[in-house]
């Protein structure tokens, strides 16, 4: 999740870097999100973040980490996570859950308009139910490109836009426009995140749409994962 109220400076990453992180506190959200986070993987979503990070090796960039419920599934040809998280009671969490991880997690303050990280860093970043809620989905996209290597990916499990029916699309932008906003941390339920991943000019190789929970017509429930490529540069002639 993100937020981007009292900036703050930090070199905390990277010394020769400044860049623009924040303090952002949801203490209601923040509570509510620890169990209910626990509760979604027990119903299903354990398994589709496991199949977010399936394969993925060298080192990762998380973005929007929340409470770390994604740090128990890296496989281990990961060599390092950097785990962003702006929301400082899900970055305490995270940083406790990553002294259990399999994989080396060092949890740090940042925004995903801003991430604490020079180019071309890393080989893969990670988003899971984090665009929905970013305030630009162009600058975090931007950001992420930016700390990609070449050839290197993107792994995505999001909220987005109902594809194939209307009155729950209609429905999705009334409580955008309204109280879900507000009550879920900046979520927007009605965004082409899809379109919005190719328009950063990534190349979306693999993607999956489905409702979670299977049967709901709840705003939240149309998702997509899928794994994007940041081009390797053109070669002139």
């Amino acid at each position: 999740m993100q937020d981007n109220r009292r900036r703050k400076r930090s070199t905390e990453i990277t010394p020769s870097l400044e860049v623009d992180v924040a303090t952002v506190s949801h203490p209601v959200f923040a509570r509510v999100y620890e169990r209910l986070s626990v509760a979604m993987d027990r119903a299903g979503t354990a398994a589709f973040r496991r199949d977010l990070v399936a394969g993925l090796s060298g080192r990762v960039i998380e973005v929007g980490a929340g409470n770390g419920r994604m740090f128990a599934h890296y496989p281990p040809g990961v060599t390092q996570v950097l785990a962003v998280e702006p929301e400082r009671r899900l970055r305490a969490a995270a940083e406790r859950a990553a002294s259990d991880a399999p994989v080396p997690v060092t949890v740090v303050d940042g925004l995903a308009q801003a991430l604490p990280a020079g180019k071309g860093e890393f080989d893969a970043a990670v988003v899971a139910l984090v665009l929905c809620t970013v305030p630009d989905q162009a600058s975090a996209l931007a950001e992420i490109s930016r700390v990609l290597c070449p050839g290197g990916q993107v792994r995505f499990f999001e909220h987005v836009a109902a594809e194939e029916a209307p009155r729950l699309h209609r429905a999705q932008r009334l409580v955008d426009a309204t109280l879900w906003p507000k009550l879920f941390a900046g979520c927007h339920t009605s965004r082409d995140t899809v379109a919005a991943i190719a328009a950063a000019g990534f190349q979306v190789e693999e993607l999956r749409r489905f409702r979670f929970p299977a049967t709901s017509n709840s705003p939240s429930s149309p998702c997509v994962l899928g794994r994007a490529i940041r081009p390797l540069p053109t070669v002139g002639r």
